[in-house]
């Protein structure tokens, strides 16, 4: 996957570690996992595959934390085009649909 801008990855990356004011801007895991594939999904950081690479940065997100998504492929296709192409683009509904589409391992 080609980098198209390292700054817009790398920002993508560190969204979820984002703080203001010694308090964490995503407070949650799920708000976390939100930012950083919307993040991934929205700023087009490679030329091609930013939507794949922003679900298999969730998954592995989750997976890190003790969880999993429990999505049919169908279902992740759907979550992720929506948040891509901006229909789904508040990141506490975000974190809202993958509370409802995950567990714990």
């Amino acid at each position: 996957m080609p980098v198209r801008d390292q700054g817009l990855l790398e920002s993508a990356l560190a969204r979820p570690r984002a703080s203001a004011f010694e308090r964490d801007a995503y407070g949650s895991l799920n708000e976390k996992a939100a930012a950083l594939a919307h993040s991934l999904a929205r700023n087009h950081g490679l030329f091609d595959g930013n939507k794949r690479l922003s679900l298999a940065a969730l998954i592995a997100f989750l997976g890190m934390n003790g969880r999993r998504l429990t999505w049919s492929n169908d279902e992740a296709f759907e979550f992720i085009m929506d948040v891509a192409s901006g229909r789904l683009d508040d990141v506490s509904e975000i974190a809202e649909r993958i509370d409802l589409g995950s567990d714990e391992r």
